[in-house]
């Protein structure tokens, strides 16, 4: 490599740590669709097994991350990757405190029609 690709690689580098901009990007009303289950306290069942809120988050990011082409919209994420297991079928559950457990496409439904109605 000359100095020159090397000097630029470096600056390009750097300038991407400084301002990164990924594909990846999440749009807003589903960050906030999985930020508000990792912040929720509930608890996250998918396939029988309980996992807490943060992992519930993790999980959905990730998912969404590697399966954004199926969640076009808000509303295709909840249907297509938030609501049910790809491997198993079963629908996620999420059980809040003091409630009983719903299937966490509904839960997700319900916070995205606060959202917009609350004009965000």
């Amino acid at each position: 490599m000359t100095a020159l690709k090397a000097c630029t690689a470096t600056l390009l580098l750097f300038a991407w740590a400084q301002n990164p901009v990924h594909a990846s990007e999440i749009p807003v009303e589903i960050d906030y669709l999985l930020t508000v289950i990792g912040e929720s306290g509930c608890t996250f069942i998918r396939n029988g097994k309980e996992h807490n809120a943060t992992d519930a988050e993790k999980h959905l990011r990730t998912k969404y991350r590697r399966a954004k082409r199926y969640a076009p919209t808000t509303e295709k994420f909840i249907d297509n990757l938030a609501s049910r297991s790809s491997m198993s079928k079963k629908p996620y559950m999420i059980e809040c405190e003091g409630q009983q457990a719903v299937e966490t496409g509904a839960w997700l439904q319900a916070r995205l029609e606060n959202f917009r109605a609350a004009g965000r």
